[in-house]
């Protein structure tokens, strides 16, 4: 058990460094494409940097290469986070507090230089390089805060929501003040921008691939059920059976989750019965009670 135990901290500690490399692509497309060229993301850090703007532009506020949208991008997630420590699982709260402290260190320390002069150029490979570090950070198990928590809490409140849908709206929002603020070219050029990154975040990670997983197992399975329910917040459905060969009496366990948690529910079973038989099958289509995460 210490083994299964140690593994599991290995297996997360090498996703955690995971989320800090996508954590540094992310801002690394942000600062050496995305700001040179004078663009706006989505989401909470477009609004940062919108906010950015004004305090340079209105109260004449000028931070050199320095960043101060990731300062601000960490200020708004703290209130998120207390809404959502509850709410969401701890290993994901915990790599994502992670990845969002590193995004705003990786912010900071990376200066905003322009590489490329044409802005289309800025808006493809920002939008390649940031969009696959988000993606990194979503296979890794956790995310850049902001809308992605915002997005998945109301997807739990009514089911009408995703966490696409969210960034729809808010991204709308946004960019209407962009008009407001700046000319066309610009809310054009952003929305370009938008499209390459969400392409590119897709092609790295695809969200809530749903997995069907069946457990035939002969130990007892109550420890192993509760920690499925406090671990991974996922409900089983359980029969008693018999082998057909055998006739020795066995359980199993039938859990619906997400390919992303398919790793921890692997090394739960593997922890009580190591010869478990587990049988996946990926990409099902689930209807009914069925909670979406990252």
């Amino acid at each position: 058990m210490n083994k299964m135990n140690k593994e599991s901290v290995k297996q997360e500690g090498k996703r955690a460094l995971g989320s800090v490399l996508g954590a540094f692509l992310y801002a690394a497309g942000i600062n050496l494409f995305v700001v040179p060229a004078g663009l706006y993301t989505g989401g909470v850090m477009g609004i940062c940097q919108v906010i950015r703007t004004v305090f340079i532009r209105f109260f004449g506020l000028h931070f050199e290469t320095f960043d101060i949208a990731g300062v601000i991008y960490y200020a708004i997630n703290i209130p998120i986070f207390v809404v959502a420590f509850k709410r969401i699982g701890r290993r994901f709260f915990g790599k994502t507090l992670v990845a969002v402290t590193a995004i705003t260190v990786f912010l900071s320390l990376i200066p905003t230089a322009q590489i490329v002069e044409e802005r289309m150029a800025a808006c493809v490979v920002g939008g390649i390089i940031a969009g696959a570090g988000t993606g990194i950070m979503l296979r890794m198990g956790a995310s850049g805060g902001g809308m992605d928590v915002i997005g998945v809490l109301l997807a739990r409140w009514k089911q009408d929501f995703s966490v696409g849908k969210v960034n729809l709206f808010v991204n709308i929002a946004l960019y209407a003040v962009c008009l407001l603020l700046f000319d066309i070219e610009i809310v054009v050029y952003c929305i370009i921008y938008s499209a390459v990154y969400s392409v590119a975040m897709d092609r790295v990670h695809t969200q809530n691939i749903n997995v069907e997983v069946t457990v035939i197992t002969k130990a007892d399975t109550t420890a192993l059920e509760k920690e499925v329910f406090q671990e991974l917040n996922r409900g089983i459905t359980k029969w008693s059976a018999l082998g057909a060969y055998t006739y020795d009496r066995s359980h199993i366990l039938y859990i619906m989750l997400s390919k992303y948690e398919v790793h921890r529910l692997r090394a739960i079973i593997h922890k009580y019965d190591p010869e478990a038989f587990i049988v996946l099958n990926e990409g099902v289509n689930v209807l009914g009670h069925y909670l979406k995460k990252l």
